[in-house]
């Protein structure tokens, strides 16, 4: 194997700055993607070697994976390039890691959990903002409460989207929202679950239920049968939420999400912070909430999925689907410059 690992979607937002890391941190990925003249510029402006290949191509994705020994997969969205990823480096018996946060995509990926142990290789999504910090959070949490039956997860992210994530929101604008009861995942009405979140230190916000990747993940992490995740929300948000449903207004509003999209500035990837708050409760009425403190989004997923590259290359995980807990432990997210967490209370 020629190369640690091969960086798919590197010519996007997200995939430039994890190439741009890695050669800071002394890592010599294989950038690729599709688009050869752009995969082709940014190897040379980085100094790394390149593939080029589409997903649809079968061979020349094989041909690519026998030259590593993982994928850090950051082409979303990852409704259409995980699970062809995922197939190609079950044949190669390559470890895959990507940086989803689409529930859907995490159910598949984890249907394949008897493939990669057979294959001896371990699948491994979710591996930067969605879901590092609230996966690492939720175990956390059941550790302080074992018995709990219910976890509550929210976040404020103070960032911009990037057009990757714009085109993921974009694709699931019309789904509906989801919670998890008794263990199974449960539609409800977009925007019609709403609460206050008081993550201490007087960060009070409002919030709305939003199908955050954990609905999947903190299930297999903790077990916890009842699961509810929360964003930040606005008057304007909750408004632009109704507005959507309307066919006319749903096409100005994807027009002007797709515009606005650039991501975060350096200056915002360097000095804005992120609050995640989490609570569980178990049937005696105990509770126990913690807040944590995270890097700007983006700036996490850097740090965060090229850290579970580097643990995976040294062997450090079980093998079949994981989530970042459940490989690397509720202390993952600790390792990261700039994680704060506190419990806030309970038990």
């Amino acid at each position: 194997m020629a190369s640690p690992f091969l960086l798919y979607g590197a010519t996007g937002f997200t995939g430039r700055l994890v190439a741009a890391r890695a050669v800071e941190l002394g890592m010599q990925p294989v950038v690729a993607g599709r688009n050869a003249k752009a995969v082709e510029a940014l190897a040379q402006s980085l100094l790394l070697p390149h593939a080029v290949f589409a997903l649809e191509d079968a061979a020349m994705m094989d041909a690519a994976l026998e030259e590593t020994g993982l994928v850090l997969n950051c082409a979303g969205p990852f409704s259409k390039t995980a699970m062809p990823m995922v197939e190609g480096c079950l044949r190669a018996r390559r470890h895959y890691v990507d940086i989803t946060g689409e529930i859907d995509v995490f159910e598949k990926i984890f249907e394949r959990h008897n493939a990669a142990t057979a294959a001896g290789i371990t699948l491994l999504p979710g591996a930067g903002f969605d879901v590092v910090p609230s996966d690492c959070l939720a175990r956390h949490l059941k550790k302080r409460l074992p018995s709990a039956t219910k976890l509550t997860l929210a976040f404020r992210a103070n960032t911009k989207l990037s057009p990757g994530t714009a085109r993921t929101l974009l694709e699931r604008m019309h789904e509906p929202g989801m919670v998890r009861r008794g263990g199974v995942l449960t539609p409800i009405t977009a925007g019609s679950l709403v609460r206050d979140i008081d993550a201490g230190h007087g960060d009070r916000f409002p919030a709305m239920a939003i199908p955050w990747g954990d609905l999947a993940t903190a299930w297999r992490s903790t077990r916890i049968p009842d699961i509810e995740t929360f964003a930040a929300t606005t008057g304007a948000t909750r408004f632009g939420l109704k507005l959507s449903r309307i066919p006319v207004m749903s096409s100005l509003l994807r027009a002007f999400i797709r515009f606005t999209s650039t991501g975060p500035s350096a200056s915002t990837r360097k000095t804005a912070r992120a609050l995640l708050w989490g609570e569980v409760s178990d049937a005696g009425g105990r509770h126990a909430a913690t807040r944590l403190e995270t890097p700007e989004p983006y700036a996490l997923t850097v740090e965060a999925s090229l850290a579970a590259v580097k643990k995976l290359l040294a062997g450090d995980a079980a093998t079949g689907a994981q989530t970042p807990a459940m490989a690397f432990g509720s202390e993952f997210v600790m390792g990261i410059a700039g994680v704060k967490r506190e419990d806030l209370g309970g038990v």
